[in-house]
């Protein structure tokens, strides 16, 4: 290989010159300049960082422009000389959205003296000047938007719903979450939960307290589930998965039957590590609610007043669920079972105590009330009412009424309504049973 020196050289437009062999290096003298080689591709150097306000471009450099804020004008260099090249592309494409301006800066594009327009999504432009008639001339136009394409989670079991990018498992009794493939991001191998226990049963016998409902545990991530409005107790610490399957427990509502058989708390709903806590049943007579999700109501009637359970049994943060109300020694009036948010009221005597309210998610897509206390009874006033989200009330009054009480609502987690005997009747009645869990799964999976 040889090297060779040019001082001067000059050709005629169109004639073929050629210098030294294949691999010689043409080296130009001191002094001496070339003309009419134009820019190569290879000659422009991006800027890196993205432009989002308008600028006016350089020779020899290419752009990335963001318009995720907003429309941005790129004005073209001013005088240009043949061969001065620049190049932009769409940073984030949304050039459909907002659109690219190019200010022709006293130049012509493609032959005509205006300002051109961008919006096409993902495109990239590379502008060559080529001489005073045609002006810029568009040498190279990309609208593939080449993008890389996630593989997400792949998973099937229980009732499958989608919103949007995202899909919904719902497990309204016993079943099996399987993840068959695992997401190219490690960052979408997550999904986000609700797990709501069986709520307890209320309970028998004269006034009887409500059932506490069942423990409610929720976590939302928006960067694993989207945008959704989750209740007050989500935690935002999504669980993790893997190809396995994963056995869901759906609990059981407390069951109840007329005295002198016991009332029964709720069942444990149970997926992956997350467990949340059946509900505590009501007392009866003087007898204290039992702890849970959420305790059960204190029975009334003569004596100490009965205490409600206590909820939150054994602790989890955030809680999954509240106290119940007591009940009242001297108007026989029992308390309201606590629920997923809100305690269960205390006898308002002669009246019974209402359950607690529940818990609002929309994991599903649809806002929905879960988890509410089953409403005390009581022997000489009106009925706890249930708390909002499946509680149920207590059995019928005012005075010279009885009856059982009402069952929780199924797959809500709600308490069953404590029995109420009125004043002059006989008979035992029962307590409502407890309304059954649910187990909701939601993740991106496109």
């Amino acid at each position: 290989m040889s090297k060779i020196e040019v001082n001067q050289i000059s050709s005629q437009c169109g004639s073929t010159l050629t210098i030294g062999q294949s691999g010689d290096t043409v080296t130009l003298a001191c002094g001496a300049t070339q003309s009419g080689f134009g820019q190569t591709y290879s000659a422009v150097s991006y800027c890196t960082t993205a432009k989002t306000a308008p600028f006016t471009g350089v020779s020899g450099k290419g752009y990335f422009i963001n318009t995720s804020c907003g429309a941005v004008t790129v004005t073209l260099p001013a005088t240009p000389t043949a061969g001065d090249i620049i190049s932009i592309a769409d940073y984030a494409s949304t050039w459909q959205t907002n659109k690219v301006t190019l200010c022709n800066n006293g130049s012509l594009i493609n032959g005509v003296c205006a300002t051109a327009a961008l919006n096409t999504q993902g495109q990239s432009i590379t502008l060559v000047y080529v001489d005073g008639t045609r002006g810029w001339k568009n040498t190279m136009d990309s609208t593939s938007n080449v993008s890389g394409t996630p593989g997400y989670l792949v998973a099937c079991g229980g009732t499958e719903t989608t919103c949007g990018n995202y899909k919904i498992h719902t497990f309204t009794s016993d079943g099996t979450f399987t993840v068959s493939i695992a997401a190219d991001c490690a960052a979408y191998n997550k999904v986000d939960y609700l797990v709501v226990a069986g709520g307890g049963s209320g309970n028998s016998f004269s006034s009887s307290g409500g059932g506490g409902a069942g423990g409610f545990r929720e976590s939302k991530c928006a960067t694993v589930s989207g945008c959704y409005t989750a209740s007050p107790l989500a935690t935002p610490t999504s669980l993790p998965v893997s190809v396995q399957s994963y056995p869901i427990t759906v609990g059981a509502g407390g069951s109840n039957s007329p005295y002198p058989s016991p009332a029964n708390p709720g069942s444990n709903s149970i997926f992956s590590t997350i467990t949340s806590t059946g509900g505590g049943n009501g007392g009866r007579f003087v007898l204290a609610g039992a702890s849970g999700g959420s305790g059960g109501g204190g029975g009334g009637g003569p004596g100490s007043p009965a205490l409600g359970g206590a909820g939150n049994t054994p602790p989890v943060s955030p809680p999954q669920g509240n106290n119940g109300g007591c009940g009242a020694a001297a108007t026989g009036a029992a308390g309201g079972g606590g629920g997923a948010g809100g305690i269960g009221s205390n006898d308002l005597g002669p009246a019974g105590g209402p359950g607690g309210t529940g818990a609002t998610s929309s994991i599903t897509g649809t806002p929905v009330i879960r988890a509410g206390g089953g409403g005390g009874g009581t022997e000489s006033g009106t009925n706890g009412t249930g708390g909002p989200g499946g509680g149920g009330n207590a059995g019928p009054g005012p005075s010279t009424a009885a009856g059982d009480g009402s069952n929780g609502t199924a797959n809500t987690g709600g308490g069953g309504g404590g029995s109420t005997r009125g004043s002059g009747t006989s008979g035992d009645y029962a307590g409502g049973t407890g309304g059954s869990g649910v187990v909701i799964v939601r993740y991106r999976y496109q």
